[in-house]
């Protein structure tokens, strides 16, 4: 009935996943950070109480009383409000936060998935794209930070964190990200000239002072439409004041230190604070030279490649005193190919073929794919001998395109998403954050030039989406399982776990939940994961399923809750179109005689239930699959005796224990054993389908009456001789005790691989159980769990002997 697998290394189970839950925010606990959110937009101080001194020694002074005693260590800056303290110890949430003495791990968070790290970077995005977010108000509050202190602590905070050479390259994306918005670039002249002259034009025309302290405090290229609209505003004062020269300087000044075209000027900056005995410094220098003058295709292409290298370099132990730098040439590089993309116009597909190529290089070179992923994909996306390829080859290589973009919105949203979902309970402006990290990257570049691929291949054949007009790119979008339905569209942001869905909705996630139940249709943004919990199930049950990109997730919306035929064919190709638009063909799909709900007999003939002993799995093999065991159990027990050393050790709770037990007095049911009330309730329920009654009326009754089996069987008592058994098997199989070593417990029924259904990911499976007691009890959990209303709706509900 199930397995109990002795636990492997985690290290090798789970490479780079850590999950650790937060605190949730309750509905009464959002609506007052909601709140607090208007209150803070308002307040001319923000999330500050005051600005204080903060002294190496530990003491906090006056903002007139500076610290005693001279230090590099001593700091002024804003203390933050008693709320926005109680709201980071109470709710893990931290607004305008200010880098300057905030602890380096406490910042990493690494116990919470980087938490605060990431919500620093989704505050700057709010604040970019909403007037300062909460800081409206006060993002010109004199004196809360500095920006000389915020880049020292920034640059010391990255280097810490790049000395590590495993979090460099386990986190790679994530710290690329966090580079691009933790101020610690070094100043150069020209930033400190910005400075001084705002200094002084604030002294001589006071009105100024709100721009000279945005340009203190947190200076970008924004800055010079500001100054540049303040001067149209007062310039009949300002030329009173001979002060018109120097704010057209001050324009041109920060126009060309924080302008984002000037990429290769940077990179030169950049390369003079490497090692000259950093092993990439002549290649660098190299590039900076031939590509001063280069075309688009040519300075594209070498970025391209020197990203790629510059990635795969920074693990080596000779580029430790160098990764930061050689970061932020990467980061250069990603912007100046993000600029030069549009400016490469390919002729003919073979040369958009090679634009592709380049920039999905660009695309692992910047973390949003993994090495050995870019390396598996280049095989299919390196130069092609086109005139030869027939069209379904083409199909190929866009598939293999599009799974670079698919791979790289999927890395994204992994390592945002769960910032975004917990920010969006209180601030919808959120949700933009990831679509606006993708937008800003070579992603965007990357899916323009695969949707121009897939249009040219679409052209030649029959099979093109046929979607509402003014959907982005109609044919990036891929079907995945084929099938048709006819349906109210719901277009889901966000968490989707807790949904209570509409069967016979069309359902586009964001992120579909792992535990869906069984819906009308489904479009997900970059979850085209062929063998995914989801796809296996619905593929089973027709259900049609396709991949959208982020910007045509953003167009469902206006179709929501419209009525659409949807249906997704074999090659992949998708028609979405109103209800009155159907045509007659399609119309006749859903009359009384649509499809037959065509059930499956499970075969118990070939059930061996006399066999009532513990199995150590070295000796199950393919043949015991539905017979003693599950397929799980069976074929590891099969790859077992293959690769003894590779696969590990297993115990096998065989069908025989399991009906044994029912054959148990359930308990409040009047003498009746567990196996009597299991098959009685499928007989009821046969006989109400057979008098009339509706599906639905039905389904409840089953689900409520299922629900009280699958109580019972988690409280069910377990025989001694069983407890004895597994005590016995764990010394004997694993050389330890019960409740000494961690084990992983897996489901197994005799309905998880037929021919004609897959009941994968339908019950349950424990983790790195360890007590006997929690060992014990997981039995009995994993017992119950194929009686849940989500397995009996995606399986029982099909079958013609569900109780078998």
């Amino acid at each position: 009935m199930y397995t109990l697998t002795r636990l492997l290394p985690i290290s090798a189970l789970f490479v780079g996943l850590s999950f650790v839950p937060l605190p949730d925010i309750h509905a009464q606990e959002a609506s007052q950070i909601v709140e607090l959110v208007e209150r803070l937009r308002n307040d001319p101080r923000g999330p500050y109480r005051d600005i204080r001194w903060f002294c190496a020694d530990g003491e906090i002074r006056e903002p007139r009383d500076p610290c005693p005693e001279e230090s590099p260590d001593n700091h002024q800056h804003a203390r933050y409000k008693p709320e926005i303290e109680r709201l980071g110890e109470r709710e893990h949430l931290f607004f305008g936060q200010i880098l300057t003495n905030t602890d380096r791990s406490a910042f990493w968070d690494s116990p919470n998935d980087h938490s605060r790290m990431k919500q620093y970077l989704l505050g700057k995005y709010l604040a970019n794209i909403d007037d300062g977010w909460i800081q409206q108000k006060s993002q010109f509050y004199r004196g809360a930070l500095q920006v000389e202190d915020e880049q020292a602590w920034g640059r010391d905070f990255l280097a810490w964190l790049m000395r590590n050479t495993n979090v460099a390259d386990r986190d790679f994306y994530l710290l690329r990200e966090a580079i691009k918005d933790i101020p610690h670039r070094e100043d150069t002249d020209l930033s400190q000239h910005i400075r001084n002259v705002s200094r002084v034009l604030s002294d001589d025309y006071p009105a100024f002072m709100e721009i000279r302290t945005k340009i203190h405090g947190q200076p970008d290229y924004s800055d010079a439409e500001r100054v540049r609209d303040f001067l149209n505003e007062h310039r009949a004062e300002l030329e009173e004041k001979d002060l018109v020269t120097s704010m057209n300087e001050l324009i041109t000044d920060i126009e060309q230190a924080y302008s984002p075209s000037n990429n290769l000027g940077t990179i030169e900056t950049l390369l003079s604070g490497l090692r000259a005995s950093s092993p990439l410094k002549p290649l660098i220098d190299t590039f900076t030279i031939q590509q001063a003058n280069s075309g688009a295709i040519d300075r594209l292409t070498a970025a391209s490649d020197l990203m790629l290298v510059i990635r795969r370099g920074l693990g080596g132990e000779s580029y430790r005193e160098d990764r930061l730098q050689l970061m932020d040439i990467g980061i250069e590089l990603e912007r100046l190919i993000f600029r030069t993309a549009a400016q490469w116009e390919p002729e003919h597909p073979r040369e958009l073929m090679e634009k592709i190529c380049y920039l999905s290089q660009a695309a692992a070179g910047a973390g949003f794919i993994e090495n050995w992923e870019f390396d598996q994909l280049a095989l299919q996306l390196a130069d092609h001998n086109f005139p030869a390829m027939a069209r379904p080859e083409v199909a190929q290589y866009v598939d293999a395109a599009r799974r670079v973009v698919e791979w790289g919105t999927a890395t994204n949203r992994a390592t945002f998403q769960g910032i975004v979902d917990r920010y969006a309970e209180f601030e919808p402006l959120a949700h933009g954050f990831i679509d606006d990290r993708v937008r800003g990257s070579v992603l965007l570049p990357l899916g323009e030039a695969v949707s121009l691929l897939a249009d040219w291949q679409a052209s030649g054949t029959d099979f093109k989406n046929q979607v509402p007009d003014g959907m982005p790119n109609a044919n990036r979008m891929r079907g995945v399982n084929p099938g048709y339905a006819l349906g109210t569209l719901y277009v889901i942001e966000g968490e989707a776990e807790e949904l209570e869905v509409d069967p016979k909705g069309i359902y586009v996630f964001a992120r579909p939940p792992a535990d869906l139940k069984p819906v009308a249709g489904i479009v997900t943004v970059s979850e085209g994961n062929l063998v995914s919990h989801v796809q296996l199930l619905a593929r089973n049950l027709g259900i049609p399923n396709m991949v959208i990109t982020e910007a045509q997730f953003a167009a469902f919306k206006e179709f929501t809750g419209e009525s659409f035929f949807y249906a997704v064919s074999p090659v992949g190709s998708v028609v979405l179109k109103p209800e009155d638009e159907m045509a007659e063909a399609e119309q006749a799909l859903f009359s009384e005689a649509e499809r037959s709900d065509e059930r499956i007999t499970v075969d118990v003939n070939r059930l061996d239930l006399a066999n009532k002993a513990i199995l150590n799995m070295r000796y199950v093999d393919s043949q015991d699959s539905g017979v003693r065991c599950g397929p799980k159990a069976a074929n590891l027990g099969q790859l077992k005796a293959l690769f003894p050393e590779q696969v590990v050790e297993g115990l096998v709770i065989p069908f025989g224990i399991f009906r044994d037990h029912l054959d148990q007095e359930m308990p409040g049911q009047s003498g009746q054993t567990y196996w009597d009330f299991l098959n009685g309730r499928f007989a009821e329920a046969r006989r109400r389908e057979a008098a009339g009654e509706e599906a639905a009326t039905i389904d409840a009754y089953l689900m409520e009456e299922l629900a009280t089996l699958r109580t019972a069987i988690e409280n069910i008592r377990l025989r001694p001789e069983l407890i004895q058994g597994i005590r016995d098997s764990f010394r004997q199989v694993f050389g330890a005790p019960l409740g000494a070593i961690p084990v992983f417990l897996r489901s197994d029924t005799n309905m998880e691989d037929l021919a004609e259904f897959t009941g994968a990911g339908l019950n349950l499976t424990l983790f790195n159980v360890v007590a006997e007691a929690a060992i014990l009890d997981g039995i009995k959990r994993i017992w119950a769990s194929p009686y849940t209303e989500r397995s009996y709706l995606w399986r029982q509900r099909y079958l013609n002997n569900p109780e078998n």
